[in-house]
């Protein structure tokens, strides 16, 4: 139990998570504590630890006013011992692992040392429970590579296990976990990359790298610095997986996604195929930079007419498209991927479209995050339910703040000018501007929210600002949370870089 976990109680006037329910109700997502309300998790992966930089804490944030925890490899009950630069944090994933009705937390710490390996990082799951996210009777489920050890293989220097996870529940109702390891090296290709699929409540572990023969194969093969699993999406029907140092013929770098469903042949999932800009149904050029797949996100789709939802929309970030001679100004793709494995491209988005708010410039990084939503997955699919924010990080608000980014959203149906939006610092984001913000690299989505992260602006403007899908063009956010209020401490180096 997390006897020695920093929890803060008595904000509000909602008592503790432990008096609020009596057993975790199924089917409230982000609920770490049963009590029907979402939670939120906020990481700091780049604060000190008992004296070690860089070492990572995860804030978990009780909804209704009921305190705040703080989760690091010091909290009792969570294995490891905090090192410098281990980022714990620098990837989160919510599910609810055990089916007992309470959200577990996926915590990824891809730079943690294993043994001897450096950097060969590892991933945690932590229970949630009436008493409190960690505090019931299950230890901490850890991920990590040894032969003895739940990932099997060996532990390599820059493996980054628990680059990225993703989390959920299979349209039959199977937990899964999905975990990239976009260094591993595949024999002596070094950073080819692979992921791991864990299913179950046992926690059923295959390995999938772009060489593995799973029943059906993976798009592309293993090549040097391909970093396969650097970004992963799902939805209960399919998942995603990028490649964003894919080289396509000459062009390094140019990105390549692969696309899976959850059937399972002899543990493996069922790969679908593959995306890249060399296809001829795909638009653009495969170019040297533009990482196709740096960032991913995906909702379940239902066209009109059908009764059931088993198609998904992907959308594609491809950060380095070059727009004519506008270098690195960004771009994103949305496919439709149907429950055959088919797909079709829906939209080509980039801030030179027709009607949209702003305009492509070059460093913008259009499309380097990427957070989408279906509020409401079993009716038909609209503009208004499916919607992405695009997260642009190099967007320039004048000479004196360069890089101050921001975040762009648009409907998933329908033209994307059609009733798009915009916030940036000083316009509808609270945080004053200032150089370097880098505005849209913390994204997160929930059914009634879009969360904005801003760790990195000035020491008083950090915080996580939480706006509705629906909002308006420098609209104001209607959630905030900072270090120093809610019983967050009043400490941060990075608060709010990853945010669930």
């Amino acid at each position: 139990m997390l006897t020695g976990a920093l929890l803060i109680w008595g904000v509000g006037t909602g008592g503790t998570p432990a008096a609020a329910a009596v057993a975790c109700p199924s089917g409230i997502e982000s609920d770490f504590n049963g009590d029907g309300i979402r939670d939120t998790a906020i990481a700091d992966p780049e604060a000190a630890v008992d004296g070690a930089a860089k070492a990572g804490v995860v804030h978990v944030v009780y909804g209704g006013g009921k305190g705040a925890l703080a989760l690091s490899q010091a909290t009792d009950g969570i294995p490891g011992t905090p090192e410098t630069g281990d980022q714990y944090g620098s990837a989160l994933a919510v599910y609810d692992a055990d089916l007992d009705g309470c959200s577990d937390l996926v915590v990824g710490a891809p730079y943690e040392d294993i043994g001897t390996a450096p950097d060969s990082g590892l991933v945690h799951v932590i229970y949630g429970a009436t008493a409190g996210l960690g505090a019931g009777t299950k230890a901490v489920s850890e991920f990590y590579q040894g032969s003895d050890k739940p990932l099997g293989g060996t532990p390599e220097t820059d493996d980054w296990v628990g680059y990225a996870v993703a989390a959920g529940k299979t349209s039959a109702g199977t937990p899964y976990l999905l975990i990239g390891a976009p260094g591993e090296s595949i024999g002596t290709i070094e950073d080819a990359g692979d992921f791991y699929y864990v299913s179950g409540t046992a926690f059923t572990v295959t390995s999938i790298n772009q060489d593995t023969e799973t029943g059906g194969a993976v798009a592309g093969i293993a090549e040097q610095d391909d970093r396969f699993g650097s970004s992963i999406a799902a939805t209960p029907t399919h998942f995603a997986v990028g490649t964003p140092g894919e080289a396509l013929d000459t062009a390094t770098f140019a990105g390549g996604v692969a696309y899976f469903n959850h059937t399972l042949t002899s543990g493996y999932p069922k790969p679908l195929g593959g995306l890249a800009q060399d296809q001829d149904a795909i638009d653009g050029d495969g170019e040297v930079g533009d990482q196709f797949g740096a960032a991913l996100a995906m909702v379940p789709y239902r066209a009109s007419g059908a009764t059931s939802t088993t198609e998904s929309l992907l959308v594609v970030g491809i950060p380095g498209e070059d727009l004519k001679t506008t270098v690195d100004a960004g771009a994103v793709q949305v496919f439709k991927l149907a429950a055959n494995g088919t797909f079709t491209e829906t939209a080509w988005i980039d801030q030179n479209g027709a009607d949209l708010d702003q305009s492509a410039e070059a460093g913008d990084f259009f499309g380097r995050r990427l957070a989408a939503v279906n509020t409401s997955p079993n009716a038909t699919s609209t503009g208004t339910t499916t919607r992405v924010a695009i997260g642009v990080p190099g967007e320039e608000s004048t000479e004196e703040n360069p890089e101050v980014g921001g975040v762009q959203i648009v409907p998933l149906v329908g033209a994307p000018g059609a009733s798009d939006q915009w916030i940036d610092p000083g316009y509808g984001i609270p945080s004053a501007p200032a150089p370097r913000m880098l505005t849209g690299l913390s994204l997160a989505a929930t059914p009634s929210l879009l969360y904005v992260g801003e760790p990195y602006g000035t020491a008083d403007g950090q915080a996580v600002y939480g706006f509705p899908w629906g909002v308006a063009s420098g609209g104001a956010p209607t959630q905030t949370f900072k270090p120093g209020q809610g019983g967050i401490p009043a400490t941060g180096v990075a608060f709010g870089a990853i945010v669930r």
